[in-house]
């Protein structure tokens, strides 16, 4: 670093790395004397980026968040984790535009050799995991509810439903859920007074109250997200006894497609269907022994398909 103008962007990444530096310990990392710590100092403030002098024993050097962002020093590994959290998050299901447009930014900045590399890994990299179809909350939206969410403050959503009808209330919100490449909010409805789930793309605006609020302490927004979709309305409703621990079930039973109880030295699984041939194939992958309780059309469902299984075993 024999260059100045390099020595202030290598104090720039520092200063963004910690949170705060003692004076020797950049003169150290720098290679310079405290004096031209200084000097970098008035420097990185003269181009407009905020650098904190603090005096006393725990003082040092820090950046002050500004009104702009700014321009960020990333090491390789930093940059390459930043383009795999994107492509890993595009897989998810996360915001479309924002995740490709800042994935076209950080490429287009890299240096030419390791931007030639992220692209090789990019064109080869495969993922197990199928695509989600992502519906993109409104950045404001998602930004207020979370602020609200930290702050227990009230919010006054608009929101609209999936039949397109319109509706305002007051929710006090207990926290964000990501799931299944889609943003929910739950918390307390004080139109319908319950605790209820709100998927955060279809909130066409949100607006910050002055009534701050309480989270019960029994509340857990995962859980209750989970829960309110396996509760969504199917055809059928379905008891299944599995002959399994709670512990087993759990890992291979999603909580947001069936709820789990321990029953009779076994876990009784409550779930719903639009389609039971589906749930017999799901019973059988499983590899546990069950009893059916209701619906009994599912008995014929699984008769069905171990006809079909030995149909093909004799082929």
């Amino acid at each position: 670093m024999s260059h100045p103008t390099t020595r202030v962007l290598a104090m720039l990444e520092l200063l963004q790395a910690n949170h705060r530096m003692r004076g020797t310990e950049l003169a150290r990392r720098l290679g310079v004397d405290e004096r031209t710590v200084r000097r970098y100092a008035a420097r990185l403030e003269e181009l407009g980026i905020p650098v904190v002098a603090e005096r006393g024993r725990y003082g040092g050097y820090r950046l002050m968040p500004g009104y702009k962002l700014p321009p960020l020093m990333l090491t390789d590994d930093e940059a390459t984790a930043v383009v795999l959290g994107l492509l890993a998050g595009r897989r998810l299901g996360l915001p479309g535009e924002a995740t490709e447009s800042t994935l076209a930014k950080v490429q287009r900045v890299l240096p030419a050799a390791l931007r030639d590399r992220v692209q090789a890994l990019q064109e080869t990299l495969g993922f197990t995991l199928a695509a989600r179809d992502a519906t993109a909350p409104a950045t404001a939206a998602l930004l207020t509810l979370a602020a609200a969410a930290r702050e227990r403050r009230r919010v006054r959503l608009r929101y609209r439903s999936w039949q397109g009808g319109d509706s305002e209330r007051d929710l006090d919100p207990y926290g964000l859920v990501f799931h299944s490449g889609r943003w929910y909010v739950t918390g307390h409805d004080h139109r319908s007074g319950e605790v209820r789930t709100f998927r955060v793309d279809r909130v066409v605006s949100a607006e910050p109250g002055d009534a701050t609020f309480q989270i019960p302490v029994d509340v857990d927004p995962v859980q209750h997200v989970t829960r309110s979709l396996a509760k969504v309305p199917y055809r059928y409703d379905v008891e299944v006894w599995l002959e399994t621990s709670l512990d087993e079930a759990r890992r291979r039973v999603p909580a947001s497609t069936a709820t789990l109880t321990e029953a009779d030295g076994g876990v009784l699984m409550v779930t719903r269907a639009e389609r039971l041939d589906g749930m017999a194939v799901m019973l059988a992958g499983l590899g546990w022994p069950f009893q059916i309780r209701r619906p009994s059309e599912l008995r014929a469902a699984v008769r069905e398909l171990a006809d079909d299984l030995r149909r093909h075993a004799d082929r």
